[in-house]
């Protein structure tokens, strides 16, 4: 069993993993939208820029290629930087058919050869496009080469240059912007799954809390419900688990206690007779055997209580066997009848039986029923008062034998009639035995497939009724 610390570890352990996996699920969706954030600033900046100098580069070379036609390669060069536009930002360089920068827009002659792959495509006599890191200064640069001609003949390049660095600094600022925001999210998203670990972490610490006082014996505890939800209805479950255990806990003191006394009782009785016998030397034969009918009435009265714990043991443990036959029901209860006329005579009781003239057949354990209907007819006898009446009847109701045992004694509290087949409950009567006569009764009817029902009104009597399936329905 899982100690106090144990348990609290296990609650931490839930909370951490929730707060965790959250946290992980929520931390990947904001990367995710991160770069995805990044790669549309980039492909914004960079791609604006390329394609505005995509455009003056082609724009411009066209231009050169159309209206200065009859100059050759130096010549043009010269032309270019003198038609340029004072608002060019851009670098401009006029390769010859080597790669060999001849000129460029400061006006100076490098005899630097650049091949990167905008002039490699240029020199094909294609347009060429290159982002990446200058050979020379390695800062990042957006080049673009377009292929000049003389007379319709091939004869350079003219290569447009811009510095990307600007650019992807805007980029990565307006990034770290973003991920600032981002790793606010994540704060406040973990923060938020903090609180929601404990909202759904704290109620069951609270359960977990309850059942340990529980556990101590402490049956008056609640768990808190603190919202309507699942672990709500798990709270109320508890409570509700709770609450029975500690009226069953009730009940089992009440019926120790009972048990205690009914044990008592004939013991003392035993135990004085025993004792009294024993001085009187059994000299006086009437008094001896008084004392020994006393002795032998309260010995078959602790054999019945002890019956009756043995019967609740194997109904609790579900060792109780039917031996089940076909059995005529109306021999059992004229036999019962005749046995208990002569206690019903002593009592001044009218004791009645009411049969139909057929044989009552059943699929029944007769040692289980007899000990049902015996067990209904000492309580009757037991409550009902001198010149009183008990009633036996049976009868037939379709394909089932109906038996009620009706006496006209003090009744039963309306508060107690609920509960007068539980197991351990006993009522308010003085005479009440131990608690499990009645509950024992109903479960043997029950194993017969049957029902057993009990009204009473208080002060008038009780009538209890046995609902069995006769042998023809089976």
């Amino acid at each position: 069993m899982a100690t106090c610390g144990e348990r609290t570890s296990q609650m931490k352990g839930i909370k951490s993993r929730l707060v965790l996996h959250f946290g992980l699920i929520l931390l990947l969706i904001v990367l995710l939208l991160e770069g995805l954030f990044y790669w549309a600033v980039h492909t914004y900046y960079i791609g604006t820029a390329t394609e505005a100098l995509v455009t003056r580069s082609t724009t411009f070379t066209n231009f050169i290629n159309k209206y200065a036609t009859g100059y050759r390669l130096k010549d043009k060069a010269r032309y270019i930087l003198e038609n340029v536009s004072n608002q060019e930002y851009a670098k401009i360089e006029v390769l010859d058919p080597g790669g060999k920068v001849i000129l460029n827009s400061y006006g100076f002659q490098t005899s630097e050869i650049i091949n990167t792959p905008d002039v490699m495509d240029a020199l094909k006599g294609q347009s060429g496009l290159y982002i990446g890191k200058s050979p020379q200064s390695r800062e990042r640069v957006i080049a673009v080469s377009n292929p000049l001609t003389y007379s319709g003949e091939f004869v350079g390049v003219l290569r447009y240059t811009i510095s990307a660095e600007p650019l992807y600094q805007a980029v990565n600022r307006i990034a770290l912007y973003g991920a600032g925001v981002g790793t606010g999210v994540v704060i406040l998203a973990f923060a938020l799954s903090l609180l929601m670990a404990k909202r759904i972490v704290d109620p069951i610490e609270d359960l977990t809390n309850a059942a340990k006082q529980m556990a101590e014996g402490n049956f008056s505890v609640r768990a808190p419900k603190r919202f309507d939800d699942e672990v709500g209805t798990l709270a109320d479950t508890f409570n509700y688990m709770a609450t029975e255990i500690g009226k069953n806990e009730k009940l089992k003191n009440d019926f120790i206690s009972s048990v205690s006394h009914e044990l008592r009782t004939p013991l003392t009785s035993i135990k004085g007779w025993g004792e009294t016998l024993i001085s009187g030397g059994l000299e006086e034969p009437e008094e001896t055997m008084l004392g020994l009918e006393v002795i032998s009435k309260e010995t078959d009265r602790l054999i019945g209580l002890v019956e009756e714990l043995l019967d609740f043991s194997k109904f609790q443990s579900g060792e109780m066997k039917l031996s089940r036959v076909p059995m005529d029901v109306r021999e059992l209860l004229q036999d019962l009848h005749l046995q208990f006329s002569v206690r019903a005579h002593a009592k001044q009781i009218e004791l009645k039986l009411e049969t139909p003239p057929t044989p009552l057949i059943v699929m029944g354990d007769p040692n289980r029923l007899k000990q049902v209907f015996v067990n209904l007819l000492d309580n009757a006898l037991k409550f009902t008062p001198q010149n009183g009446s008990i009633v036996i009847a049976a009868s037939l109701s379709a394909d089932r034998l109906l038996v009620t045992v009706t006496d006209t004694g003090e009744g039963i509290n309306p508060e107690d009639l609920p509960h007068v087949t539980e197991k351990f409950f006993k009522g308010r009567s003085k005479l009440s035995g131990s608690g499990l006569g009645l509950a024992i009764c109903k479960e043997i009817i029950q194993l017969h497939a049957g029902r057993f029902s009990v009204s009473s009104a208080l002060g008038q009597g009780t009538s209890i009724m046995v609902d069995l399936p006769l042998l023809a329905n089976q």
